[in-house]
């Protein structure tokens, strides 16, 4: 057993922004480690409203008994922004007091994240830890959660291929993607898709169905389209949104893009369209054998940049290994690498 740092004696941990595979995976990694080191952990519940609210619970080994290969979080989780709120904040600082937490393990994205940042200036003790399918999160090669998305996504391909054939239809399959388009275009290359449309680049709708009817015209009577949530047609500078509600973020609940795509397609080539939109099935169930590794390994080092006092930094992949970035510097969304999108272009 190696020795605890001794101002450290107990460490809350918290889920926040939408769920995905692997977080119990890194929950359990942080547990487990924390007793390495004799830290008690406390389990924050419905990410920082928990603080807000003094929802936790005592996690301990038992608690994370069987919790690797399941998805979603055991503690819960919401799109709290307690900076909204000066309320808040105090009632955050008082319960940290209250609750003897003395460092905090942050698992989340930008939003979850850039809350974190703010505490770090605040000099509350704290470590960041990525996750979020978009893979969207700088300074970190992968987040845990976004092989598992692609994985769901290019199964989902691999079956409309072939209903898509037997029919001689034109399938538009909408995936997830705000600002980033990492998902389409890593399940789009993976399986096989004829078109792939995300945030990074607007769309011309002509150009897309003139690739589809030159696909056409090549004896080719089907076709597969994947479209990112948040991309847009070059005319338009709004995202399509299913409805005006925000979250405390600001952000809108996107979706409907692949329905729009999918009725010019049918209109301008008169071909026989259907549309999928997966949604919520990617961020569901359990994670693959590599998210789970990769939460794991973040779950680990977040405690052992705990024991050595280096907060204010977010746990990254970088090549094989798992470093220290400050989370200031990770907060900024990560876009598609184009040479990457330009080589999916190829098989268009």
């Amino acid at each position: 057993m190696k020795e605890n740092n001794h101002q450290i004696k107990t460490i809350g941990v918290l889920t926040g922004g939408g769920d995905c595979p692997g977080l119990n995976a890194v929950i359990r990694a942080v547990v487990k480690t924390a007793n390495q080191y004799d830290y008690s952990v406390i389990g924050i519940r419905n990410g920082w409203k928990g603080i807000v609210d003094g929802d936790v619970e005592p996690l301990t080994d038992f608690s994370v008994t069987g919790i690797l290969p399941k998805g979603g979080t055991i503690l819960g989780t919401s799109r709290t922004n307690p900076f909204k709120d000066e309320g808040h904040v105090q009632q955050m600082l008082t319960n940290l007091k209250r609750f003897g937490i003395d460092a905090l393990v942050a698992i989340g994205g930008d939003d979850t994240l850039s809350v974190a940042a703010r505490l770090h200036e605040m000099e509350i003790p704290v470590i960041g830890i990525p996750k979020t399918i978009d893979n969207d999160i700088s300074c970190t090669d992968y987040t845990f959660g976004f092989d598992t998305a692609v994985s769901i996504v290019t199964d989902a391909i691999d079956r409309l291929h072939t209903t898509a054939e037997s029919h001689h239809r034109i399938m538009v399959l909408e995936v997830m993607g705000r600002h980033a388009g990492w998902i389409a275009t890593i399940s789009g290359i993976a399986g096989g898709a004829d078109q792939i449309l995300i945030p990074e680049v607007p769309f011309d709708i002509e150009e897309v169905c003139e690739g589809l009817r030159s696909r056409f015209n090549r004896g080719k009577k089907f076709s597969i389209v994947v479209i990112a949530e948040g991309a847009k047609p070059i005319n338009r500078d709004d995202f399509v949104t299913i409805s005006g509600k925000v979250d405390e973020f600001g952000h809108e609940q996107l979706g409907g893009i692949g329905q729009i795509l999918g009725r010019e397609i049918e209109n301008r080539l008169n071909a026989e369209t259907r549309v999928t939109v997966l949604g919520h099935v990617q961020r569901g169930g359990s994670p693959t054998a590599h998210d789970r590794v990769l939460a794991t390994r973040y779950g680990v080092t977040a405690i052992q940049e705990i024991h050595r006092g280096n907060f204010g930094k977010m746990v990254a992949l970088q090549g094989d290994h798992i470093v220290p970035v400050p989370i200031t510097d990770a907060i900024h969304q990560k876009k598609v690498d184009m040479d990457l999108y330009n080589m999916a272009k190829i098989f268009f």
